[in-house]
């Protein structure tokens, strides 16, 4: 029977997702239980998580050796490890897949990092990973980089379901759902099913309350107290803000019209990292309907626990999230210097876990015999 709090959240229309995969999590069927208990219907993966997946115990040894024993490169080796990760989740939620027309059961994997900025190589990585995988219900996940946006437009235009990730500006946020909107028209005049393409738009939360809030303690005053842990949550109200807006106009009609479906918002960075908060704070404070929340499984478990819902809790408050956004520009927090900072730090963050998951793959493969 699943989680009264979890179900709550879903007959709100929030689908919940899993930021977390490893073999073991598919293996033990434990992610099969989380779909059945705790309402989970999607999986996000990030290089972080792989990195973390590979260091835990033995899983992954058999799979190595034999990739080693082949002369497989470690970046081959990287790619064939967490597309097989991935392809087996798509299996374990391809129920949900079917019994959602496609809405949810999704599991995404992300191109390599270092082709932030390569727009090119970006496409050229999203076509291999699909290729591989070879599951409808995958996701291939592309930073919202300046260089990333045209990527995403040329990728949905292929046919290829799409989840774009690091999002923190409202502006950028725009630019992502023009860009989703492109790749549609362009698949559209290429003949493609438009009701076969997905699309969600990861816009981070928690993140943006570090960085914010490390400011006001910088300014110290009562009234930069006062605002302390309420930009992650304001600023993700207006993006749901312009969401409906995006999705409300003619040029998106026209696309419904041949069986297009709108790119839901996907709140990510949802655990809370400052313990005076409430740990469910990113959860409750934006349920509404037609969005994910992505959720680690800390952040999971305390939903289950004690997350308590109070109904729609974003489409209502677009007045003081913006009143809170006016009062930390008027404090001198500069929002554009945020979410660039955030923007930067955020593919750092990436790029040095993507190292540290080729590190560990070396590492295994040379202990397996391989020769680099």
């Amino acid at each position: 029977m699943a989680n009264t709090n979890t179900q709550a959240l879903s007959n709100l229309g929030v689908s919940i997702w899993l930021d977390d995969l490893s073999r073991t999590l598919i293996s033990s069927g434990d992610l099969k239980k989380l779909a059945d208990d705790k309402n989970v219907v999607g999986v996000t993966t990030n290089p972080t998580i792989f990195a973390t997946a590979l260091s835990d115990g033995t899983a992954y040894n058999e799979q190595v050796a034999e990739l080693a024993k082949g002369g497989t490169g470690v970046d081959e080796t990287v790619f064939e490890i967490t597309t097989r990760d991935v392809h087996d989740a798509c299996d374990v939620l391809r129920s949900v897949y079917d019994a959602t027309n496609g809405l949810d059961g999704r599991v995404s994997i992300e191109v390599d990092p270092r082709l932030a900025r390569d727009t090119d190589g970006t496409v050229e990585m999203a076509k291999q990973l699909w290729a591989k995988v070879d599951q409808p219900n995958v996701m291939i996940k592309i930073p919202a980089t300046e260089e990333g946006l045209p990527a995403i437009t040329a990728a949905l235009a292929e046919g290829i379901s799409i989840n774009v990730t690091l999002i923190f500006s409202l502006e950028r946020y725009r630019g992502v759902m023009n860009a989703f909107l492109a790749g549609l028209e362009q698949a559209k005049q290429a003949g493609k099913d438009l009701s076969k393409i997905r699309s969600v738009a990861s816009f981070f939360v928690s993140r943006v309350d570090s960085e914010v809030d490390k400011r006001l303690d910088a300014i110290g005053s009562d009234e930069a107290k006062a605002l302390k842990g309420k930009a992650g949550v304001a600023n993700a109200r207006l993006a749901y803000q312009a969401y409906e807006e995006v999705f409300s106009t003619p040029r998106w009609k026209s696309l419904a019209d041949d069986g297009a479906h709108t790119q839901r918002p996907l709140w990510a960075s949802t655990g809370v990292k400052d313990p005076a908060y409430p740990d469910t704070m990113y959860v409750v404070d934006l349920a509404v309907k037609d969005t994910v929340n992505t959720m680690p499984p800390k952040t999971l478990d305390a939903v289950a626990d004690h997350g308590e819902l109070a109904g729609d809790q974003v489409t209502g408050n677009y007045e003081d999230a913006a009143g809170v956004l006016d009062a930390l520009d008027k404090l001198g927090v500069s929002y554009s210097d945020v979410v660039q900072v955030l923007e930067t730090e955020g593919l750092q963050k990436f790029d040095k876990s993507w190292d540290e998951l080729l590190g560990s793959v070396k590492s295994e493969l040379e202990k397996a015999g391989a020769t680099l």
